[in-house]
């Protein structure tokens, strides 16, 4: 079962830019401490040609649409052709991969963003990893912070891991759907090529290749 979780499963690194900060890691919870600082030093390295630096830590690809109404705190990189729409609060330490999408009142904090990624309206990404074209529906939303404060443990099947963090949101692998108005608990982890349906509690780990119904049932997509 560990297999399916680790960052080789999930992800294609090669649809990010920040590909190198995933060095050294095996499972996706442990890049979330090491984003902030990755921006800052790979910032330095972009290409001034191709990228705008309006504050000392913000990079945005001139290429990127930003609506005059977006907010971006830094640390934070934006990728070439992403778009940033209408009141989008970008909170800091985020990489926005190529052609991605940041929608109307989306708030992200503490992510990365593969290439192609949309998260295009009301949605809040926070401490979380959203792979290859993965897309959240229309106010679906990664949930951090446990209610009793305590440390996030993720748990699968009859294993715990834990994660020695207070803040920990989702990790969604490529190709993921996830449907409107779902909730992704805490520590949350969906392989690649799963479907999450519309109104959806999650929490733990949804295997590759599944459709989670409502309920929580899990059954294999039909190839």
């Amino acid at each position: 079962m560990t297999s399916g979780i680790k960052l080789s499963d999930l992800f294609d690194l090669g649809e990010t830019i920040a590909k190198d900060v995933f060095c050294g890691c095996e499972y996706p919870w442990e890049v979330l401490p090491k984003i902030n600082s990755f921006i800052l030093e790979l910032g330095k390295t972009l290409p001034q040609n191709d990228y705008d630096h309006p504050a000392e830590d913000v990079w945005i690809a001139r290429t990127a649409t930003i609506a005059p109404t977006a907010y971006i705190h830094g640390p934070c990189i934006v990728g070439r052709h992403a778009e940033i729409r209408h009141c989008a609060f970008i909170r800091g330490s985020a990489v926005i991969g190529e052609h991605a999408v940041v929608g109307n009142s989306t708030e992200l904090k503490n992510v990365i963003l593969f290439n192609q990624v949309q998260v295009p309206h009301y949605n809040y990404v926070g401490d979380s990893i959203l792979g290859f074209k993965s897309h959240m529906g229309a106010g679906s939303i990664t949930s951090n912070v446990k209610s009793d404060k305590s440390l996030v443990n993720i748990r699968i099947d009859n294993m715990t891991f834990k994660t020695d963090m207070k803040k920990v949101g989702a990790f969604l692998g490529d190709h993921v759907e996830v449907g409107c108005n779902s909730v992704l608990n805490p520590g949350t982890i969906i392989g690649r090529n799963s479907m999450i349906y519309p109104l959806s509690l999650v929490r733990g780990y949804v295997p590759e290749e599944s459709i989670l119904k409502q309920g929580g049932e899990i059954v294999r997509k039909n190839r």
